[in-house]
């Protein structure tokens, strides 16, 4: 692939719970500083997003702002869509709707659907996910409970790639080995003493391993 093939890709970014755009500064400034086209999403309620997180309702609402964006993009543009922790989920969604422009996505010690149950009944099995769902933001799952909103036809057509973050104390490393082995990736990338904030404790080395990716994956 060329060069130019290569940064003509454009990454973009979706935080975790109580979270923001802002949290990815220092991987976007490394991105940009390389020349790739990076953005980093604010979803609903969150950051610097104008609406209040008590009046979103469902989660298709809290999503609002990352479908917009990538609404907005050209067809013919290609995206690497990067999320962290419960912003798994929300990438998850967008690959089965965007699927004809995504050309991979990064599961960051993240949630990571399969496409086999409702992601409610999902989370609701599962115990260490369970435990992050004791906060408020749990109303946003009543419309997560549908059959079929992941299919293999879209979202399993998009290339998966999980990164492990060692150390993390919210999302412990057995859980995301949970979520590796229920929905196998294709590939695996483990970061020793990441934590769960990765972005920014290890800020430098998760750009080199998002470049790497925009390079492999057409």
């Amino acid at each position: 692939m060329s060069t130019n093939m290569t940064l003509s890709k454009h990454l973009v970014l979706v935080h975790g719970l109580s979270h923001g755009a802002w949290c990815w500064y220092k991987v976007v400034s490394h991105l940009r500083s390389a020349g790739y086209r990076v953005t980093a999403v604010d979803l609903g309620g969150s950051g610097a997003h104008p609406s209040r997180l008590e009046d979103i309702a469902t989660f298709s609402h809290y999503i609002q702002p990352l479908v917009q964006f990538l609404e907005s993009l050209s067809a013919d543009e290609r995206v690497v869509l990067v999320g962290h922790s419960y912003g798994g989920l929300a990438i998850a969604l967008a690959m089965e709707r965007f699927s004809h422009i995504a050309s991979a996505a990064v599961f960051i010690s993240a949630y990571m659907p399969n496409s086999r149950d409702p992601p409610a009944l999902q989370m609701k099995q599962d115990l260490a996910l369970a435990t992050m769902l004791i906060r408020p933001s749990a109303f946003y799952f009543e419309d997560m409970s549908k059959d079929s909103l992941l299919t293999k036809e879209k979202y399993g057509s998009t290339s998966r790639v999980y990164i492990v973050c060692e150390g993390d104390q919210v999302m412990d490393e057995e859980f995301q080995r949970f979520v590796i082995k229920d929905s196998p990736p294709n590939e695996v990338k483990s970061f020793p003493g990441a934590g769960h904030m990765i972005m920014l404790s290890k800020a430098k080395d998760l750009t080199a391993y998002l470049q790497e990716i925009v390079s492999r994956y057409p």
